[in-house]
């Protein structure tokens, strides 16, 4: 693996904004609903679930809980800029369809590290939004950035890129821009702390279907319908 020079932290950081798209899955209110038998209930249980969460990072005054939710978490599995039993990595990317691809690579790959699930056919339903980026940025796509793209852009293994984010977090770096390894040509955005994250006023959302077998995967909205063979 190759080192990044320590001074391209210096030279080569700088504010940078960016639109971002980002997929969750349909299902918290649903699976507490089937627990209960009136809406009261549901209150109550949300609540004692709430309050067994992991307390709430540092986060801009009334910011959106999709915003500030993946840094909640220390998730046992690794991402690419993200080390297992790290803070979390809130992903977004430039256009909807590359979030799509995104979110697709990973249920498949939640079907295929399951033993009891690799057989089967996973439906689920996600909702896409668009948040606002903005704040000191490592763009990968530049120089000298982009003289390491292959190590950036490895299909499995994570280690140069959760390295250069750790580094990043220690230069106060608070995201960073790359190519999305799922889908040539999109671009993705890694974000290293809520406070470079902001909603719009009127918030741009999305209604999306996925289904997964272990041969491939499809996600459709109205209008548009893509699929994946990973």
């Amino acid at each position: 693996m190759k080192r990044v020079d320590a001074a391209w932290f210096t030279d080569h950081v700088a504010s940078t904004k960016m639109n971002a798209w980002r997929g969750v899955e349909d299902q918290h209110m649903a699976s507490t609903l089937r627990l209960v038998d009136s809406f009261a209930e549901q209150d109550v249980l949300e609540q004692l679930l709430e309050g067994s969460k992991p307390p709430l990072p540092a986060v801009p005054p009334g910011q959106h809980y999709l915003l500030f939710t993946p840094f909640r978490y220390r998730p046992p599995f690794g991402s690419r800029f993200r080390q297992s039993g790290a803070m979390g990595v809130w992903y977004g990317a430039q256009s909807v369809q590359t979030a799509a691809a995104e979110v697709a690579y990973w249920r498949w790959r939640f079907l295929m590290d399951s033993p009891g699930l690799v057989q089967e056919t996973l439906i689920t339903r996600h909702t896409f939004f668009q948040a606002r980026v903005e704040g000191s940025c490592v763009n990968l796509l530049t120089p000298p950035w982009r003289a390491l793209q292959a190590q950036w852009a490895h299909p499995t293994d994570y280690t140069a890129t959760q390295t250069l984010a750790q580094a990043a977090l220690a230069h106060e770096v608070q995201w960073i821009r790359y190519a999305s390894v799922r889908d040539r040509g999109g671009v993705c955005a890694a974000v290293l702390t809520p406070h470079a994250l902001s909603m719009p006023r009127t918030v741009t959302q999305q209604k999306w279907l996925c289904k997964v077998t272990r041969e491939r995967v499809m996600m459709s909205t109205e209008g548009l319908q893509l699929m994946w063979d990973f």
